[in-house]
């Protein structure tokens, strides 16, 4: 639906953004917009990592349980 964004989309979603939202809250939104990214980022990572530890720890299991019999 939504196709890769070009230079002249992202200049003009800036104007738009500029003019809506004016000069000075641009800086605002753009450090609350980078830290939301951030934290998402750092969520994912630890779900992730969660995830892998698990099925690295299920593994284990199935392979004393193989040993057992």
């Amino acid at each position: 639906m939504f196709g890769r964004l070009g230079t002249s989309e992202l200049v003009l979603i800036l104007i738009i953004a500029l003019v809506i939202f004016g000069p000075a809250k641009l800086p605002e939104l753009g450090k609350a917009l980078g830290r939301g990214l951030n934290e998402f980022k750092s969520h994912a990572n630890k779900i992730t990592e969660d995830i892998k530890e698990e099925d690295s720890d299920e593994k284990q299991n199935k392979d004393e349980e193989k040993e057992d019999k």
